[in-house]
Formats: C-alpha cells, sequence, structure tokens
C-alpha cells in the first residue's frame, strides 16, 4: 500500500525560509505560485523575455524575473513548461545557476525517466505532482481544500528532500487532501500509459469508433453524437464519484446488462495485449524518444494527426450542438496545462 501523508505529517519550516522560482505560467505554474505565495513562501516567477504571461503574473502580484535571474536567486526551482521544452531551457538558463543544496522540483517526471536532463550531484532532485489541472488545484485551495498529489525524491543530496517535497506539496494545498509517496519512474510511466491507453488516446478513439459505427448504419449523426459522447461526462462523473460499482448501481438494469455481456469484447485480450505493447514502448524509453524527435523536427506528423482529429465529423455535429446548451461552457477555464502531465 502507498505511504499518505497529511498535515500534520508535514514540518513546514522546510519551505518557510526557502526562495522558490516557479518556471512557467500556464495552468500548474499560477496555481503554484498564487498558492504557494498565499502560504506565506517566498515565491518569484521566472519567465523568458518577451512571454506573454509576464503581464498576467505581474497583474496577480507576482514578482517576475528572467529565467536564470529567478533561479540564482531562489534555492528550490518547479520547472512547470512542456516536456519537450525544458531540456533547452534547463541547459540554457537553469544548470548555470544552480548552486549545491539547492533543489530542483517537477510536477512530472518525464524528463528525469528518460535522461533528458541530468542535474548536478550536489542538488535535491524532487517531484510534487497535483493530481489535477492547475485551475482545479487553484480553485480548492481558494476554497480552503486542496487537490491530492504525488510526491517523489530522486537525488536526496541534502538529505532533507522528502521532507522538502512534503512542504512544497502542502503550501499548495496538497497535503488538504492527501499526498502519496511515489518514484518519478513509476509516476511518468503510469502517467503516460493512463493518457495513451485510457484517458486520451482509448476514450477519443473509443468515441470516434462507436460514432462511425453508428453513422455507417443509417443513424442520425446528433443522436449519435448524443450516445457516443455527450453522455460519457454522465457516465464518468458517476465513475468519478462511485467507482465502476457505484456507476453500475446508478444506471439501469439494461444498460448494466449490455456493460458487463458486451464491455469485454470491445476491450478484449487483443486490445489489452495491444495496451502491454504501448507499455512496453514507454518502458524502453522509445515512446520518448519519438516525441522529442517529433518536436524537434516541426512536429510535421502531431499536427498531420490533430488536424485529422479537428476535421472528423463528430467535430462538426458537436459544434452544432453544443451551441444549444450555453450551460456547458459556464465558468470553463481556457489556460491549457502544458506541464507534462494530464494532471
Amino acid at each position: 500500500m502507498a505511504n499518505i501523508y497529511y498535515e500534520a505529517d508535514v514540518d513546514r519550516s522546510k519551505i518557510a525560509d526557502r526562495k522558490v522560482a516557479i518556471l512557467g505560467y500556464g495552468s500548474q505554474g499560477h496555481a503554484h505560485a498564487l498558492n504557494l505565495k498565499e502560504s506565506g513562501v517566498d515565491v518569484r516567477v521566472g519567465l523568458r523575455e518577451g512571454s506573454s504571461s509576464a503581464a498576467k503574473a505581474s497583474e496577480a502580484g507576482l514578482d517576475v524575473r528572467p529565467i536564470g535571474e529567478a533561479v540564482a536567486e531562489a534555492d528550490v526551482v518547479m520547472m512547470l513548461m512542456p516536456d519537450t521544452e525544458m531540456g533547452e531551457i534547463y541547459t540554457e538558463h537553469v544548470e548555470p545557476n544552480l548552486s549545491d543544496g539547492d533543489a530542483l522540483f517537477f510536477a512530472h517526471g518525464f524528463n528525469i525517466r528518460f535522461d533528458l536532463i541530468k542535474p548536478p550531484t550536489g542538488v535535491d532532485v524532487c517531484m510534487v505532482a497535483p493530481k489535477g489541472p492547475g485551475h482545479l488545484v487553484r480553485r480548492t485551495y481558494v476554497e480552503g481544500g486542496g487537490v491530492p498529489a504525488l510526491i517523489a525524491v530522486e537525488q536526496d543530496a541534502t538529505g532533507n528532500g522528502k521532507a522538502l517535497a512534503l512542504a512544497y506539496a502542502d503550501a499548495i494545498g496538497g497535503a488538504r487532501a492527501g499526498v502519496i509517496e511515489t518514484t518519478f519512474t513509476e509516476e511518468t510511466e503510469t502517467d503516460l500509459f493512463g493518457e495513451q491507453a485510457v484517458l486520451c488516446g482509448g476514450t477519443t478513439a473509443l468515441v470516434q469508433a462507436g460514432f462511425e459505427t453508428l453513422i455507417e448504419a443509417g443513424y442520425q449523426p446528433e443522436v449519435a453524437y448524443f450516445e457516443c459522447l455527450h453522455e460519457l461526462k454522465l457516465i464518468v462523473d458517476l465513475m468519478y464519484e462511485e467507482g465502476i460499482a457505484g456507476m453500475r448501481y446508478s444506471v439501469s438494469d439494461t444498460a448494466e446488462y449490455g456493460d458487463l455481456s458486451r464491455g469485454p469484447r470491445v476491450v478484449n485480450d487483443s486490445v489489452k495485449a495491444e495496451m502491454r505493447t504501448m507499455l512496453d514502448e514507454i518502458q524502453s524509453g522509445q515512446f520518448a524518444e519519438e516525441w522529442v524527435a517529433e518536436s524537434r523536427s516541426g512536429r510535421p506528423n502531431f499536427l498531420k494527426m490533430e488536424q485529422a482529429g479537428h476535421d472528423h465529423p463528430i467535430e462538426k455535429v458537436g459544434k452544432e450542438l453544443r451551441s444549444m446548451m450555453p450551460w456547458i461552457n459556464q465558468g470553463k477555464s481556457s489556460v491549457r496545462d502544458t506541464s507534462g502531465g494530464q494532471g
């Protein structure tokens, strides 16, 4: 069983006298910076010259500095930029300004797990990964709650890595909900697998295939959209709140029987075997190498596949139907999470 920590387990003095630099001000960056500041932590935001986020961070009352300056001034550095950009930023701005005894933090283990960043031996290397998007990390903190978080220590140069990671997690609200101890390897591999096989890749492919099957059989696109995409939220919300068994209890007997008797025919042994292959590609580093190479080459395949997704008929039908339901977008966050993990 996992080790889970709460506020009573945290020594807040471990971060009280530290200077923290948050690098990046996207979904996670803004939440970390503001929550830390309101927890009494000395925080500054490091951004590249000309960053469009500088004005937003300044308007929020945060101290904004060039990345190198922020790192040099701080002794805890949290990397919150896209996985594929992090290595270059680290080499140019972070590494030259690190000192022995500093702590290098991540919210996703990608760059450490696949050796894209190799920190010096004299610094602590830790992870604090909230299990939710930044807007939720911020909102729950303001409301007095928090989002559960993961912590990990890859390199404990000072002997204080775990205590510092717990104190950081507490300062952004994580210890209010619970902080689970993991490793960089476990977090990275399970996060990538979840995104690819279930949460993003598996779900979108399943929705599109179901929609196509109904359209090809002659059913109206609008009805197919409601059955294969729109109502998915109801089912996910029930699972989120009560688990799979709770969802099955809440739906009709007909729906539950169809779930139990037909679901395994869709996600069968061949699908699970493909999932195993995908996990092998993650563990071996093949996926990381492929994704980094794709980004460095200008992302031609990524952009082609992304455009194909935008052009799928389900998008046109969905846009028209969602315009009939204005309540869907009420309170919607427009900030994209670029920290690496799905959160």
